[in-house]
């Protein structure tokens, strides 16, 4: 079934992504500084909470799909690249270091999804099945990128070092997974 509950959340999150990008443009006096900060983080928030129920969902209620499994990380990218090019464009990824950082993410998740499809039509999905690194990469991205979104301190903690120290360990964690995802791919690339 195309339409099922979990492609219908999947299908939502890629309907936010001009809803979170478009916060960031609302006219100044609309909206102050900290509400575009929280909007923005929650919106997100609510994208990542419905990557995880799609998923969830799609096993509870036996509704798994060809269509969902394709979907699903499309979705899952295009979100977290829209929040990257926001954030660069806000500068609280800024000069070199963030741009560099954005791209880092960006061209793995491009590199890997290809990788992916590339071993899937060769009947070798298995080989670059997500590993537990590739987790930790994400729970340090999505993290990281919701700090850097709402950037206001809170009480005594400072977001905007922890999401700026957060972006720098997932960018690291993204080269060790894709290094990790072409290791396990090799054999059958070198073979082809």
């Amino acid at each position: 079934m195309l339409w099922n509950i979990p492609n219908s959340l999947t299908m939502l999150r890629i309907l936010l992504i001009p809803v979170f990008v478009g916060i960031f443009y609302l006219p100044v006096d609309m909206l102050p500084k900290h509400w575009v900060n929280l909007s923005a983080t929650l919106v997100f928030a609510f994208a990542a909470v419905t990557d995880w129920l799609d998923g969830y969902l799609a096993r509870a209620l036996n509704q798994t799909s060809s269509f969902g499994a394709f979907l699903d990380p499309v979705a899952d990218k295009l979100m977290v690249a829209a929040a990257l090019i926001v954030l660069v464009e806000i500068q609280r990824l800024n000069g070199l270091w963030g741009a560099s950082i954005a791209l880092i993410i960006i061209g793995r998740e491009i590199a890997i999804s290809a990788l992916r499809e590339w071993m899937a039509g060769a009947g070798e999905r298995g080989s670059v099945a997500v590993a537990f690194i590739g987790k930790v990469k994400t729970a340090a991205q999505m993290t990281a990128i919701l700090f850097l979104l709402y950037y206001d301190p809170i009480g005594a903690i400072n977001v905007k070092f922890i999401g700026e120290i957060l972006i720098a360990i997932a960018a690291i964690l993204t080269l060790l997974s894709m290094a990790y995802y072409l290791k396990a791919a090799w054999p059958r690339i070198s073979l082809k």
